[in-house]
């Protein structure tokens, strides 16, 4: 790298520097009550859809779990159960 490149690289991050303290130093525009109703209802989709994501996650695993129950279940009992899980495997 030469000199040229150097001071270019020098010039554009002082530039950078520069930008970033006076995007600190504006002053801060103060949140409208619009703004904070529309904040807060977007936080409750927000909680709501996290809420209902883990709710199916914990269906999804109850589910399961049951399913896997019943196959040692029937395990225990001598029953076959080749045909059951040949039809759940994820097709890749």
């Amino acid at each position: 790298m030469n000199d040229d490149d150097q001071k270019r690289e020098s010039d554009v991050g002082n530039r950078i520097a520069n930008l970033i303290r006076s995007i600190e130093q504006r002053p801060k525009k103060p949140v409208v009550i619009e703004e904070q109703r529309v904040l807060a209802a977007a936080a409750a989709r927000l909680d709501q859809i996290l809420k209902e994501a883990e709710d199916a996650d914990r269906q999804a695993l109850k589910s399961a779990a049951d399913r896997l129950d019943e196959l040692l279940s029937d395990i225990r009992r001598g029953k076959d159960i080749a045909d059951r899980v040949k039809r759940r495997s994820p097709k890749s």
